[in-house]
């Protein structure tokens, strides 16, 4: 039996992959949590707009953290701020009062807000405010969790088909001796790593529909932008993660590996994206994280286009950051494509003459 211990010791010390999982992915997960398992938001950007935003923003107190005043605003100019992303709250001024606008699709945020506005007119020993702030929240004004989760759902789903189901599928031809076939085939490794994306690419442009179908039918999850630009962005995430995926199948030789590595590049992208924590609560040391993240910017778009009706002159970032990763994980990819369908060398037989004198 000792001999056994022994054996399985030395096959756990020689199989890395196995050994990151379990020993560095809790590590990670234990500091992930540590840092990034925050619903609470601390800070909430806020911008002032009217003709009384230099008063109501010295009235302000934290957690609303004032970047921007602009006495000649308008709440268009505040409305069209919030729908862009790029501040959850902003107050509106008018001569007959004051209005507090929330993003409803940043959802703690708002909450945040909401709870903080709450406390300081109920303290006894708060500031006195000239005039009363109205809430009023938009793009999701019942707050409802569903209208933020579905978007984000649905690139949970395109990262699970793309990086999943493409490495185990690619894997399962590896161990079946169907690469090696296509060695001695005139195919380029372009057209081999497009060949092998294209069925996976249409189950997750159908589970893409299934679920945007469902959740604007069955949860009442607004779709307030362009379609065709949801359809780009979505594009854009799948050539990432089926390359993502292809990548995990050109380094794993069997499937147990494939899902061993596609659950290490799965976990943090569900944690760090904010599909459940808001980035804003995030720890600066952990935050970073998240802008190298696929799944981030998909979510980004998807919110953006469903929830706040936004375009692409507010969402180029995200567009772009898919573009370019997209760019270099498909240049990846065919690389070891490449090296992965090279011929091997041919072997030197031996001609009739080379036979006779070996005979003799």
């Amino acid at each position: 039996m000792w001999a056994m211990v022994v054996k399985e010791f030395r096959q756990l010390r020689r199989d890395h992959r196995t050994l990151a999982l379990m020993v560095v992915l809790p590590v990670v997960l234990l500091i992930v949590f540590g840092y990034a398992a925050r619903f609470d938001v601390d800070s909430i950007p806020t911008r002032v707009y009217g003709p009384g935003a230099d008063q109501v923003q010295r009235l302000l107190q934290p957690p609303f953290d004032v970047d921007r005043v602009d006495t000649g605003g308008t709440r268009a100019d505040a409305e069209a701020a919030l729908r862009d992303g790029d501040v959850p709250v902003a107050v509106v001024t008018t001569d007959d009062g004051a209005t507090l606008l929330l993003d409803g699709s940043e959802l703690f945020t708002a909450n945040a807000a909401r709870a903080a506005l709450a406390q300081e007119r109920a303290s006894a020993g708060g500031p006195a405010r000239p005039v009363d702030l109205q809430v009023d929240v938009l793009f999701n004004p019942d707050l409802s969790t569903s209208v933020v989760m579905v978007p984000a759902l649905a690139g949970l789903i395109l990262l699970f088909v793309g990086t999943v189901i493409t490495s185990l599928g690619v894997v399962r031809e590896r161990q079946a001796g169907t690469l090696e076939q296509l060695a001695v085939m005139p195919l380029r490794p372009r057209d081999v790593f497009l060949g092998k994306i294209a069925p996976y690419f249409l189950v997750a442009t159908i589970d893409l529909a299934i679920v945007l179908t469902v959740g604007i039918l069955l949860f009442d999850v607004p779709f307030r932008g362009s379609f065709p630009l949801l359809a780009l962005g979505a594009l854009l995430f799948l050539f990432v993660t089926l390359g993502i995926g292809v990548l995990i199948s050109t380094v794993s030789q069997n499937q147990g590996q494939a899902i061993q590595l596609a659950l290490m590049t799965l976990l943090p992208q569900v944690l760090l994206s904010g599909l459940i924590f808001p980035l804003d609560s995030m720890a600066a040391s952990v935050r970073w994280i998240s802008y190298l993240l696929p799944l981030t910017y998909f979510t980004q778009i998807s919110r953006g286009i469903m929830v706040r009706g936004a375009g692409i002159d507010a969402l180029w970032p995200p567009f772009l950051f898919l573009a370019v990763l997209g760019a270099v994980i498909v240049l990846l990819a065919t690389a070891r494509f490449r090296r992965d369908l090279a011929p091997a060398p041919a072997r030197h037989h031996a001609g009739p003459a080379e036979s006779a004198e070996v005979a003799a």
